[in-house]
């Protein structure tokens, strides 16, 4: 748990403007449907985007989900989430694989690639849009919104239905 006793979850990607504010996003929403009180945020690995907006596009599939995302701004992930957050999730192997690297030795987050909440998914990556067009957008929100559902139903402890 996280250091006021509830659980703390932080989604991770590359820049932290397109997939993991998606998956913030989309599991805020399904965390709020569900009654739970959990801490809930999302980072980068890398530091060039720190301090802006989510992509427009993010910005936009989200939108269209009833889910204004403009408040949120990019940060990069530090080494105090290690301890402040009850998991990490990596939105693709790369960042899985530099998150743990540099995980502190006193880091008591429990770090997974996100899709291995989604029964069937274990492995897979959310893939990357940010050099897709707009469809790809809605593929990273459909993505975002099924392991928001299953993350909810993990933690909960029942089955959430799509």
């Amino acid at each position: 748990m996280s250091n006021n006793g509830r659980p703390a979850v932080l989604f991770v990607c590359l820049g932290n403007i397109c997939r993991s504010p998606l998956a913030e996003a989309a599991f805020r929403r399904e965390a709020r449907k569900a009654g739970l009180d959990i801490e809930i945020d999302s980072a980068g690995t890398g530091d060039w985007h720190v301090g802006s907006l989510p992509d427009e596009r993010s910005q936009a599939v989200a939108m269209e989900a009833g889910v204004d995302i403009s408040d949120q701004r990019a940060r990069q992930l530090t080494q105090d989430d290690y301890r402040r957050f009850t998991h990490i999730f990596a939105m693709d192997a790369q960042n899985l694989a530099d998150i743990k690297d540099r995980a502190p030795a006193d880091a008591t987050a429990s770090i997974a690639l996100l899709m291995d909440v989604v029964p069937g998914r274990e492995g897979a990556s959310i893939a990357d849009p940010y050099h897709g067009g707009e469809e790809n957008f809605a593929d990273t929100w459909e993505d975002a919104t099924a392991a928001a559902k299953a993350l909810v139903g993990k933690l909960s402890g029942r089955t959430v239905s799509e």
